[in-house]
């Protein structure tokens, strides 16, 4: 049975108005930082799974809308970073992104031995590696033909379609708990006090939200992801390509710091609530994006590779739970942005940015901002990752 995308994104809004009122009424996803999408997202995977199960019958959503939504928020991601915020990320990038490499390699390793103790063909597990987990769903339909047409693994593609759907969910649930242990492990002080990238903070007593700001915060969203499609096309010329979220997010710091500064203090004067606005329809956006992305799931999908997916992602989970806290916090400086970027870095290996930007989202929310950790991680996530890690794959599968 399928759903109309008309439907599908009004099923999408009450999930996640459901998944809200659970976080703001529950302790325990409140505790841990549990972003609001994944609980409404959750619950109707599960649905669709147990009408499969007891009545055979598939239903799927047209999700048409959800990539833009994804262009939306990392539009407003670009509009309230400025230059010092990108200068002072440059060291931090490229360690979060050794980091992330050393981790891939050490993905594709578990993968490989794995499938090995299974029987299975040792390239097999590549698929429960990094071409699944920190790919993506896009890395995974682009290299499981390969998979099967040259190396004979006929379910190539359900392992790895398995292996990214487990992920995805264990990338969501992660990220609140690693931040509230290392928080109170290392008694971290939180950042409350400034203005959070995404979001508005869960202890602010007011917004400063009118009609205005909202019109301009969608005003400036349009115009940036407008100059972000005109970029990615003209990246696309030179025979190069990036995810055009990526081209969305440059559209939207070029913006920021481009306009003369005394239109944006005018703006700013008359209408103080403009970032709040931002904040806001970036939140919505990220929110309705994670939540449609859950709701169509497949979780029957699992059927018939299960034992081999179920052992060995829990060890890739165990991994990257215990490499976050003993190896990414560390090294990124052991202080709160490191904090908030640890609660992404499980996006970043099992899930996909969106994730691991809901992950840091929720963790802000309660904590307060952390404006360097969302520039450095959307870049080593959409961009960079990608490039190494198509020559990771190509260099394993040989």
């Amino acid at each position: 049975m399928q759903v109309d995308a008309f439907l599908s994104f009004t099923i999408a809004v009450i999930l996640l108005i459901i998944g809200k009122i659970l976080s703001m009424n529950v302790a325990f996803l409140r505790k841990y930082s549990v972003p609001e999408p994944v609980v409404g997202g959750l619950v109707c995977a599960a649905l669709v799974a147990g009408v499969y199960a007891i009545l055979g019958e598939k239903i799927t959503f047209e999700l048409g809308m959800r990539d833009f939504l994804l262009l939306i928020f990392f539009a407003g991601i670009g509009l309230k970073a400025d230059v010092g915020s990108l200068l002072s990320g440059g060291k931090p990038l490229l360690v979060l992104l050794l980091l992330a490499i050393v981790f891939m390699l050490l993905q594709n390793a578990m993968g490989m031995v794995m499938a090995s103790w299974f029987g299975l063909e040792a390239k097999a597990g590549l698929m429960t590696g990094s071409i699944s987990l920190t790919g993506g769903i896009g890395t995974t339909l682009a290299w499981a033909p390969l998979f099967t047409d040259r190396l004979g693994i006929e379910n190539a593609m359900e392992l790895g379609v398995a292996s990214n759907t487990v992920g995805l969910i264990a990338a969501c649930v992660i990220g609140g708990p690693i931040a509230a242990f290392l928080m109170s492990r290392h008694r971290i002080a939180p950042a409350h006090g400034s203005d959070l990238d995404i979001g508005v903070s869960n202890d602010r007593p007011q917004s400063r939200l009118d009609y205005f700001c909202v019109l301009w915060a969608i005003l400036a969203l349009n115009i940036a992801i407008i100059l972000g499609f005109g970029i990615s096309r003209l990246i696309a010329l030179s025979g190069f390509t990036v995810p055009t979220f990526v081209s969305c997010l440059f559209a939207g710091i070029l913006i920021r710091n481009v306009v003369p500064y005394t239109l944006s203090a005018a703006i700013q004067r008359i209408w103080p609530g403009v970032e709040d606005g931002l904040a806001l329809v970036s939140d919505l956006s990220l929110g309705l994006f994670l939540t449609m992305a859950l709701m169509g799931l497949q979780l029957w999908q699992l059927n018939g590779v299960f034992a081999f997916i179920a052992c060995t992602l829990a060890i890739q989970i165990a991994l990257t739970v215990i490499y976050t806290v003993t190896i990414v916090f560390r090294l990124m400086g052991r202080d709160y942005e490191a904090v908030v970027m640890s609660a992404g870095f499980g996006g970043i290996t099992l899930g996909s940015t969106a994730t691991a930007i809901a992950n840091m989202t929720a963790v802000t929310q309660q904590y307060g901002a952390a404006h360097r950790a969302f520039i450095v991680v959307p870049l080593v996530c959409g961009f960079f990752i990608d490039i190494v890690n198509a020559f990771i794959i190509s260099a394993f599968v040989g």
